[in-house]
């Protein structure tokens, strides 16, 4: 219960983050403020960089998190949470 909420919200925390800093670098690129890139009115170059420079800083920014909660968790519990846990045990049979 403990990994659901830490690793849940400190996704979420991530996301907003992420999103701010994309909305910021946006603006400071000369874009104006973030645009809709499912809007048609909007030229489809700037939408696939709006949308793909916002797709690569969420997942670097929830894999970032997650893996600091998960740093924490096993810090605090002496263990990996346990859907890690079965993972882990996973890959080490592959290698």
């Amino acid at each position: 219960m403990v990994w659901k909420v830490l690793g849940t919200g400190s996704a979420i925390v991530a996301g907003i983050v992420a999103n701010k800093i994309v909305s910021i670098a946006w603006s400071r690129a000369g874009k104006g403020e973030t645009i809709d890139p499912n809007n048609p009115d909007n030229p489809i170059g700037e939408a696939i960089l709006f949308a793909a420079l916002a797709g690569l800083a969420m997942g670097l920014a929830r894999t970032m998190a997650t893996r600091q909660a998960a740093a924490f968790y096993k810090k605090s519990a002496g263990h990996l949470p346990q859907p890690m846990q079965s993972t882990a045990g996973e890959l080490d049979k592959v290698s």
